[in-house]
This record gives C-alpha cells, structure tokens and sequence, in this order.
C-alpha cells in the first residue's frame, strides 16, 4: 500500500464537507399516502423556526438543544440575502454569519432542517432580506423577472446553492426541503415566469432529488399566484382558526400529499408605539394538538425570536418599523429562556412522538451590573470629521442613502436658509418624503423632528444663511408587500414656506466604524454642554461611559440587560458592537438584551450612545442602567394579531 497517498486520501476525505453521500438517505413526496418518505418510511416533522441571524454563533447550540429537547425534530431557519452579500460580489460567512456551521450543528443535534433560502423572506427583516443595492436601479421590479433583479439572484444563487449543496439530506445533510421564494401569492406581481426560473436555478445547482416547497397564506386567493407545478405547495396559519378549513385551502393546490402548516404562529410581531403582542398559550396548544391529530407536518413559528441587532429590523405599512426585540411571546424568549409555553407545546408534542429523555437546558443566568455614569462628547454636527470617510456631497436636490451607497444608519444634510424666517414658517415634506425620521437643528439648536407618514411639516424660526441641519435615520426597510423598493434618506425635495430648497451638502456618516475605532474616546474631542431642559429636544449627540466586571467573581460575565431611565431615543455600542436601537419614550421595549459574550472582565467595557431627541445628562448626572430581567411590554398587552391583509370568505374557499 502506497502509505502516502492513503493518508493523504483520508486527509481529503477528511476536509470535505459531508457530502458524505449513503446512497440509501433520501427524501420524498408520497402524493399516494398523503406523507413524507424519509428513507423509504412515513415521516412526519414537527419543527420549530430558529433564525441563525438573530442569535450569536456562540448561543447557537444552547438554542438548538433546546429545541431537540422540547421533541421537535427538525428546524427551520431563513437565509437572508443581505445578511451575507452587503455589497455586490463581497460575500460573508464567518462568524454569526457562518451558516455552514449553523447546518453542522444541527446535523450533530439530530435535527433536520427546512431551508428558505429565498431570495426574499420577509422575516421582519431589513427589505425581507433582500440586499438595498438592489435599488440603484431606481426603478427595478423585485421579486419579479426585472433583468437586473433576476441577474443578481442568479449570481447570489450560484455562490448559495453549491455551499448548501453538500447539507442537503440525500447527500448526508439534515436538509430536508428547500422553499422557493416565500408568500409570493401576497405580492402584485403575480409573475410565473419568475416562479419557473427560480425552481429552474434550484434544481439546476441542487439536483432534481431535492424537495422544493412553496408557503402561502391558507386561502385559495394566496395560493393563486403563490404556487407552482414541480413545487410542493403548503400554507401557513396561526392558533385560533378552524384548521380543517386551513388544510381545504392547502388541497385546492395540492389535492395529494402531506398536510403542511409551514408557519404555525406561536406569538406575533411587534411595532414601535405598539402593545407589545402576545398569544395565549392554552390557544397555541389547543390549535398545535388539532393540526397534529390531523397528521399534519408543522412547523412553529417563531420557537426563538432573537434580536434584531444593529439595524436588521424591517417594517410594515403604512410605515411601522419593528423593535430590536423579536421575542414574539414564543417559547423559548429572546435570550433563550425557557417559558410555560415551552413546556406546555413539550406536551403536547410528546402525545405524538417520543421526546429525548434527560434534563431541558436551563435558562441562561442574568446579572444586574447597576447604573452606569455616562458623560456627553460631542453632538453629530460637530463630528463630520469623524463620521463621514467620504467627505462632503454637493448637490442640487437630496440623495438617498442608495446614490452614496450607504445601507443603513444615518446620513446627515445641511443647507442653509435662503430667506429670513423671523416667525414660524413651515420646514416641509410634501411628498412625505423623509424616510424614515429626521433630526431638525439650526445653528445648533434642536427645531423639531419630521417622521414619516406621522409629521411632515413643522415650524421654524431663523436668519437668513443660518446652517439648518438635518439628521435622516433609516428606522428599517419595509419588508412586506408591494412598498419592499423603500428608498431611504430624504427621498424628495423639501420646502420652506413656499419655496423649494435646494443646492444641500450631503455626509454619507460612517457611524459603527468610528465607534468601532474609538475615535469618540479621544480625550481632545470637543464637548458642548447640554443646556435644554430634559424635557425638551436637544441635538443628536454622544454620550460615553464605562465599567468593569470583576475577575474575581465566579462565572461573570452573565447576560444582562440595558435601560435608559429618561433618555429618548437612540442607538447603542457595547465594546463596539451595535445593539440596536432603543425608544423607552414610545415602547413597548424599554430594555435591550445584551448578551454576556460581549462583555469582558479583563478590561472596561465601553458604553457609546447616540441620543437623538434629548438625554437626562442636563442638568447633573445622567445614566444608562444593567438589570436582570427584560422589559419589552410596557404599553398595553394584546392578543389580537397584527393582520397582514384580511382573508376574505372566498380566499377560504
């Protein structure tokens, strides 16, 4: 035996992705005994969606044993675009971005997986995942067979597809099936020629074994446009409704084959200004056991939320961003902790399959780390020459975000006036065109602020040539329906009293990579006191603050969680990483998860804060504060579910 080349064969063999193909695993439709055939025998899953996108890599595992011991046996997870392609043709898979491994993980887990890899997902996320450089063509039709669109996807898919290929469950992976697209019968375009290339695509880089599915809403007007011959087709509906009458819709599509609840809502989404949602547990269950005396196949979305860290939160119509939380009152919270809805799905689940025996993994431990002091050090205006690489843009009329090519975050346009304005006179968008709200200042004074679709005008005073700036947050792409080509920025022109302005200078600001650098540490940057009031606006600006976690004290650091007595409305870093937005002022969420691996006890752990509205820190101390329990319901609990588009009795039928 050549010695050499046997260990170098098993080397090989050794680095391959298990593509570990035994030629006996495969996965089937069987149209003649209504079920799945998983290696020959009648199968049934009973799944749980779980987004590796909003769950640090390093909580992957924790999640999914947990999900294992709650009996489901597989899981569901979306992949979005954005997440992995920020810029076209530069790709990222490491880190929390590292799906293969999420995949592997589940594969050691013994639990299979339903994949939806889209290219659109919704998900409440930032544009249903779909990547916002897709809107430099001004006028492209998503999800449609727009040349530039289908370009794109098929270079996307073809960079996706070969990585998942080897997962795939006939190649000795956990996955299952693959869904193509997502809802697409609630969207305008209603286009099949998009639908047949992308089962095309899937095929042409999975193979023809592979079990294509499709998800749409449980009624026949959905299933219309959303289904597709050679794609299995399955509906989603939530707890509460008459499920027999669910799966009659599923049949018009489908006369044979497995019953499919692809989306069995265990809780709901939240809105800013919103009650926080929640479904009562003793509904989930009574509705889980119905689909599952049915024989169904089910999947419970969501079994975790996670966070919706950074900017990755989209948004409904008319204009209702998401929070950072995306708890969704679902079983396991958004830190991975067990609930009595967890327990109670547990049971009913172990009337129809065994269930792993041994103990459930506990809640992870929370610590209160207290009041951290925070110090003002310099307003956004006064740090352009840290905030914008790029520079300064002059322009006639506004950019959006998309022309300087910026994705998410800030963008900050100054003008000055053209006339005095000794009395109030209105600073307007008429054309509602501040996506999504914007910071008003003049000659740094805070004058007001513009919201879409909720204030489009208000009052200012100034001389003529006074430097009016104005701060436009991207508050998250909408993410459903025929309004996902959301521009962001100032995305018309606005007009003071009568007349329009133009000639703006644009900063494109670079906001988490000087926060990432430190540069607001240093100590010569200039600070302007806070002189408002607490109760009144003042403008955007940072705030720093620090604090250590002992060493010597037994397994810290622990997760926690950050509020903001008295402050507004912003965005906060933690050693750098971007938390997410916070807006105790208009709720439910008061509190930001944050999890322990951010935190350090060999070093002080830097607080950065952007407040946008106005901070406690005038007059006197100011502080953020670390408690050891959530609070993301603080208006008003409710249970009716926030309705995509109301079903009509024919959509039933």
């Amino acid at each position: 035996m050549d010695f050499p080349r046997a260990a170098a064969a098993l080397l090989l063999l050794a680095v391959i992705p298990v593509s570990l193909a035994t030629s006996s695993s495969n996965f089937t439709v069987d149209y003649k005994n209504n079920c799945f055939l998983k290696d020959g025998q009648p199968f049934r899953y009973i799944s749980g969606s779980i987004h590796y996108s909003r769950i640090p890599q390093v909580y992957w595992k924790d999640r999914l044993l947990k999900m294992y011991m709650a009996g489901l046996n597989a899981i569901q997870t979306y992949i979005p675009w954005n997440f992995h392609e920020p810029i076209p043709g530069r790709y990222d898979f490491s880190g929390d971005r590292n799906l293969t491994h999420f995949l592997q993980l589940c594969k050691d887990l013994d639990l299979l997986v339903i994949l939806r890899p889209g290219p659109y997902i919704c998900a409440e996320w930032d544009m249903g995942g779909l990547p916002s450089w897709l809107l430099k063509k001004k006028d492209i039709v998503l999800r449609s067979s727009d040349a530039d669109y289908i370009a794109a996807v098929d270079r996307w898919m073809g960079k996706l597809l070969p990585l998942i290929k080897p997962y795939l469950y006939q190649n000795g992976g956990p996955i299952i099936t693959v869904q193509v697209e997502n809802e697409y019968g609630s969207y305008f375009a209603c286009d099949f020629d998009y639908l047949r290339h992308l089962a095309k695509l899937f095929r042409s880089h999975l193979g023809e074994e592979v079990v294509l599915f499709s998800t749409d809403g449980a009624g026949v007007g959905y299933l219309k446009c959303g289904s597709l011959q050679g794609v299995y087709a399955t509906v989603d509906f939530g707890p509460g409704g008459n499920v027999t009458a669910a799966f009659e819709a599923q049949r018009h599509a489908e006369p044979h084959g497995p019953l499919v609840n692809s989306e069995f809502y265990t809780g709901w989404l939240d809105h800013w200004g919103s009650p926080h949602s929640v479904t009562s547990t003793a509904v989930v269950v009574k509705s889980l056991n119905e689909i599952l005396e049915m024989d169904a196949n089910v999947n419970l979305y969501m079994f975790i939320g996670g966070t919706n860290f950074e900017y990755w939160n989209g948004a409904n119509t008319p204009y209702a961003p998401q929070p950072t939380s995306y708890d969704y009152d679902a079983p396991l919270t958004e830190a991975g902790d067990l609930t009595e809805k967890y327990f109670a799905i547990r049971d009913v689940i172990k009337k129809y399959r065994k269930i792993p025996e041994g103990m459930v993994p506990p809640s992870t431990p929370k610590f209160a780390y207290g009041q951290v002091a925070m110090k003002k050090l310099r307003t956004v205006s006064e740090s352009l020459d840290i905030l914008s690489f790029s520079g300064p843009v002059k322009t006639p009329y506004p950019l959006t975000f998309e022309d300087l090519n910026q994705a998410f975050g800030f963008m900050l346009y100054q003008i000055t006036l053209p006339i005095d304005c000794p009395k109030p006179t209105p600073l307007s968008s008429p054309l509602n065109g501040v996506h999504d709200r914007a910071y008003v200042t003049i000659d740094g004074v805070a004058a007001g602020v513009l919201e879409r679709d909720k204030t489009i005008s208000i009052n200012i005073t100034g001389k003529i040539g006074s430097r009016l700036d104005i701060l436009v947050e991207n508050m998250g792409r909408v993410n459903y329906g025929k309004d996902i080509n959301d521009f962001k920025g100032l995305v018309s022109n606005l007009t003071l009293g009568a007349d329009t302005l133009s000639n703006w200078t644009v900063y494109s600001l670079s906001i988490d990579e000087a926060v990432k650098k430190g540069l607001f540490w240093d100590s010569s940057s200039p600070r302007t006191p806070d002189t408002a009031p607490p109760t009144t606006l003042s403008p955007p600006a940072f705030y720093a603050g620090s604090f250590n976690i002992p060493d010597d004290i037994p397994d810290l650091p622990q997760d926690t969680y950050i509020r903001f007595p008295d402050w507004r409305k912003g965005q906060v870093w933690i050693n750098g990483f971007n938390l997410g937005r916070y807006w105790p002022s208009r709720g439910p969420q008061i509190t930001l998860f944050v999890p322990a691996y951010l935190l350090s006890t060999s070093a002080p752990n830097n607080i950065t804060v952007l407040e946008l509205e106005a901070s406690p820190c005038s007059p006197g101390a100011c502080a953020v504060e670390f408690i050891s329990t959530p609070i993301i319901n603080a208006t008003t609990r409710y249970t009716k579910p926030f309705m995509r588009e109301p079903l009509s009795k024919p959509d039933l039928l």
